[in-house]
């Protein structure tokens, strides 16, 4: 479960953004699009479901691309850039291209996480010097490390390594710690790697195993981010590799029925190459033998090849309390299924795990009261002289004064015209004027 997400010096975003998915103080209304769970003495509250509005080239898909780039940093432990090529998110393999572009000096990459997972609340930050932009032959070197578990503080990692508490994770050191505190401290502090990851690397042979893999399998499972969901094939790193080669799943096919195709069923095809699981449809011959034919191949409309690609990962979601961010989930399908996505992951008797959708938008469908909370309407603006994007919470503006927002206000109505900002007076009528006059020219 999700709750913070803090990220600076991350392409558009050159000063701090915080993404928040925790109820903001004083909201009231749609409460059962909340997550209650206990901690400590008090009670979280997380948000269910969160959208994001801006203009074109604002900065919406930086947030959802800071995320990924985040999660590929921490699966794989290092801050070199990836062999692996071809990703939608290039910034997450090639990490020269993370920072501001109009900064005039190189200044620290930031990441920051916070989410509750086997009840624990887990907080992680990196702090990194990866130059400027483009300067792919800079030493890269992580300044600052920390790892807080239940708001204690594990590790942190400056220009020394500092051990804290351990006793919050007692049960999940590894046995050699209580006898040899001592000895693995001093082996920790001298094998730190300035490119690796202290979380992934030391502290994970030297600790505890068993907290890392928690964490990391977190990152790995349940932080499903998708960049550029136009893709026809659903992504591999969330499907299941011991599914058979051929697997039909009963869901999406009435998904599909539900959405209009009831002439075949569809399911996956997985091969042995990297190139993920292919959605298909499956038809028998006249000996009964399955045929797959390509979705694109038979389907009419790109609007339910993507519909039915992404539901199984909403699924997934559900059935594993995971947070599924999508960038421009909406893209080619009809609102009134996103609308009930939605209130799925509103419904508490189904989503008892407490899984949570994000995603970016054009669609102003979603602004609405009876849908969606004010602190669930994030907005990503961009500033016209300086380039630069800020990100921030409907719920920000408060309930009173000319700029107050109250529960009940028409959110579309005010959002067009300009009362919240993120958007833009677009009018193309001079180009088309000076082209009309270019050709009259021409003519004469």
């Amino acid at each position: 479960m999700l709750l913070q997400f803090r990220m600076k010096n991350y392409k558009s975003f050159a000063e701090e953004a915080f993404f928040s998915m925790e109820a903001a103080p004083k909201q009231k209304g749609l409460d059962y699009s909340l997550g209650i769970t206990k901690f400590k003495k008090r009670t979280i509250k997380s948000l269910s479901s969160s959208v994001i509005y801006g203009p074109n080239a604002s900065g919406k898909s930086n947030v959802i691309g800071a995320m990924d780039t985040l999660r590929s940093i921490v699966l794989r432990g290092h801050i070199r850039n990836t062999e692996e090529q071809g990703s939608p998110n290039p910034a997450a393999e090639s990490l020269e291209l993370i920072p501001n572009n109009t900064l005039t000096s190189a200044q620290p990459v930031e990441f920051g996480i916070t989410f509750m997972e086997n009840n624990l609340l887990v907080g992680y930050e990196i702090v990194l010097d990866i130059g400027s932009f483009l300067d792919y032959k800079h030493n890269r070197k992580i300044i600052r490390e920390t790892l807080c578990i239940n708001e204690s503080v594990i590790f942190n990692r400056g220009e020394e390594l500092e051990v804290g508490n351990l006793n919050v994770i007692g049960e999940y050191l590894s046995p050699s710690v209580d006898s040899n505190m001592g000895g693995i401290n001093q082996i920790a502090k001298g094998s730190l790697n300035p490119e690796e990851l202290f979380l992934m690397n030391g502290f994970k042979l030297l600790y505890s195993q068993e907290l890392v893999k928690m964490i990391s399998g977190w990152f790995a499972n349940k932080f499903m981010v998708i960049c550029r969901a136009d893709s026809l094939q659903l992504i591999k790193r969330f499907s299941d590799p011991q599914k058979p080669t051929l697997y039909i799943e009963k869901t999406t096919n009435q998904a599909a029925e539900l959405f209009g195709i009831n002439s075949n069923a569809v399911g996956y095809v997985t091969g042995d190459d990297d190139s993920g699981a292919k959605l298909c449809s499956i038809f028998k011959d006249e000996e009964n033998r399955k045929i797959t034919i390509m979705a694109a191949e038979m389907f009419e409309s790109y609007g339910t090849i993507r519909f039915v690609t992404i539901f199984p990962l909403v699924i997934k979601a559900i059935l594993t309390g995971s947070t599924l961010i999508v960038d421009e989930f909406d893209v080619s399908i009809h609102p009134m299924a996103l609308m009930n996505i939605i209130n799925i992951f509103h419904n508490d008797d189904i989503n008892v795990h407490h899984a949570q959708l994000i995603f970016n938008t054009h669609n102003p469908i979603f602004l609405n009261s009876n849908l969606l909370r004010r602190d669930e309407i994030k907005f990503v603006e961009r500033d016209d002289d300086t380039h630069l994007s800020v990100l921030y919470a409907l719920s920000d503006f408060g309930t009173t004064g000319d700029k107050g927002v109250r529960m009940h206000d028409d959110y579309m109505q005010h959002y067009f015209v300009s009362e919240y900002g993120a958007i833009k007076d677009i009018d193309f009528t001079p180009i088309f004027e000076e082209i009309m006059n270019r050709e009259s020219e021409a003519e004469q």
